[in-house]
């Protein structure tokens, strides 16, 4: 197993010697995931959190109705889970499943107690995440509350690239708030002059 991207990841943020780096690996799992397999169900306690290394998994929640809202896709060198399972160790609020073919490195919660104790410089590396996912929560707050959905979708498009030929529609359209149909009709329509 390559855990070259992962070790990139966090060294771009807390620098680690060899040993630690070590110790760090050591702690990791892995877990290949198939198309439409799940990582998590509703009502699932999430173990530890999870580093993409290859393919696509989404967060969403259902409502009453059965409708799905996507809350955040994971490509690689992304991180997922539900945190509020995490942190409070409850049954999970959302499902996150595998987009494509997946391959996840993941850590036990109790690990990471582990890691925060042997390596402290992990507890600021995960601030860091959690800081990042907290600003990135709040900014599409504020989108889904503000922005029309064009720019909903020029966001999507800004922070999600490389997913766009990868997605379709009908998720796109799930993460922006809109039907799939608005969403064609809206991306098919003339641009005013």
């Amino acid at each position: 197993m390559n855990f070259s991207p992962l070790l990139d990841h966090v060294l771009k943020h807390i620098t680690l010697t060899e040993e630690e780096q070590s110790y760090f690996v050591s702690l990791l799992n892995v877990k290949k995931i198939k198309k439409k397999q799940y990582l998590y169900e509703e009502g699932d306690i999430n173990k530890g959190p999870a580093f993409v290394t290859q393919g696509i998994l989404r967060a969403y929640s259902l409502d009453k109705n059965g409708f799905e809202h996507v809350i955040q896709f994971a490509p690689p060198g992304w991180w997922i889970g539900d945190m509020y399972s995490f942190i409070k160790q409850q049954p999970g609020r959302l499902y996150i499943d595998a987009l494509e073919d997946s391959e996840i490195l993941w850590l036990w919660k109790s690990d990471v107690e582990k890691l925060y104790n042997q390596v402290p410089k992990f507890e600021r590396f995960f601030r860091i995440l959690a800081e990042n996912a907290i600003a990135a929560y709040q900014g599409r707050l504020i989108s889904n509350l503000s922005f029309p959905a064009i720019e909903r979708y020029a966001q999507f498009c800004n922070q999600y690239p490389a997913l766009i030929e990868h997605l379709p529609q009908k998720q796109i359209a799930s993460y922006i708030g809109v039907t799939p149909e608005f969403l064609s009709k809206m991306l098919n329509s003339p641009s005013p002059k």
